[in-house]
């Protein structure tokens, strides 16, 4: 999503020689028709006030008020520049209402992983809209490092090894693979103790959770990978459901699933992944309250989210990552 960018390069040389405060004093000072009273309502002095209007008649080359006794009035030149002025003091202030709504509320831009945003975030998301129902989501779906100088993202969750060079980074979640079937898979071949218990199971193979993370060290590999391969991590869930075999995935991609009974959890062995899920934005944008909105929802999701059974038994996630097989997604 580019940023949009716009041309300013004219304007922007006439805006250096607009004397934008004086005008701003001569509209306080055209509608009450008194240079005190505009003080007053500015907070400056009468002189200041005096200043600012000789500025702007110095700039314009023509007088803007005239004094009639104790009083003033507009010339016929203040008067022809008061509408425009108002206009455009309208035009900034409503620019700038707009511009702080949308740091609090509005469209709030986020990246985030397919498989994460199908399989946990999706499921959650109405409590979300409960919660903020002023808070209007766009997601964007990647694996793709972020440009946030370059796009309108606001923030993005992505899957890495530690936190990102140059940005808040927050880690969410640790993850975990497990292996799954359909419940009826399940009770006809059983439960995976052990490698040589594969050898019963049609195996599902994805590009992003490998068969090679469950050859354990030390035991000889006697079972074969066979049948459908998928670059998708939910087309393999999706197919682990509908009985075509067993599935090697990430836990929390699996999750609602198990616990719906749509799957099984067909083992006890559980792998530490070496990576986690990590929330990263630039810095700057964490004073925005709808970022904050998210982010704190999002912590407390993760909070909720159990790890599954055995994860605190498992062997440390270094040794479970073939050299060459991790690919980090930022």
């Amino acid at each position: 999503m580019a940023r949009r960018r716009i041309d300013t390069t004219e304007p922007a040389a006439a805006f250096d020689r607009l004397p934008l405060n004086a005008l701003r004093v001569f509209e306080a000072v055209a509608t009450r028709l008194s240079f005190a009273d505009a003080a007053d309502t500015l907070h400056v002095t009468p002189a200041a006030v005096s200043m600012q209007i000789r500025t702007l008649e110095d700039y314009l080359q023509v007088p803007l008020f005239r004094r009639a006794g104790r009083a003033i009035e507009l010339t016929p030149e203040g008067i022809l520049l008061l509408p425009g002025v108002r206009r455009g003091l309208t035009d900034l202030q409503a620019a700038l209402h707009e511009l702080r709504q949308s740091r609090c509320a509005g469209t709030l831009n986020i990246s985030t992983l397919g498989s994460f945003l199908q399989k946990w975030l999706l499921p959650r998301l109405p409590q979300l809209h409960d919660r903020h129902t002023d808070l209007q989501l766009r997601i964007h779906t990647s694996r793709q490092p972020v440009d946030f100088s370059q796009t309108d993202f606001h923030g993005a969750i992505r899957m890495a090894t530690g936190p990102a060079p140059g940005l808040y980074s927050e880690k969410l979640l640790d993850e975990w693979f497990v292996l799954v079937c359909s419940p009826e898979l399940y009770k006809r071949l059983g439960p995976v103790r052990e490698s040589a218990d594969l050898k019963r199971y049609p195996l599902l193979r994805s590009s992003d959770e490998p068969w090679q993370l469950w050859n354990r060290p030390g035991v000889e590999r006697d079972w074969k990978e066979h049948g459908t391969a998928y670059d998708d991590s939910v087309a393999v869930l999706i197919a682990a459901e509908q009985g075509q075999g067993l599935a090697p995935t990430r836990w929390c991609l699996a999750a609602g699933d198990i616990r719906l009974g749509r799957l099984a959890l067909a083992s006890p062995m559980v792998l530490p992944c070496p990576r986690s899920y990590y929330f990263v934005c630039p810095e700057s944008y964490l004073t925005m309250p709808k970022v904050q909105s998210l982010l704190a929802w999002l912590r407390e999701m993760a909070r909720d989210f159990a790890n599954p059974p055995g994860a605190a038994h498992a062997p440390a996630a270094a040794s479970q990552a073939p050299a060459g097989k991790t690919r980090r997604k930022r």
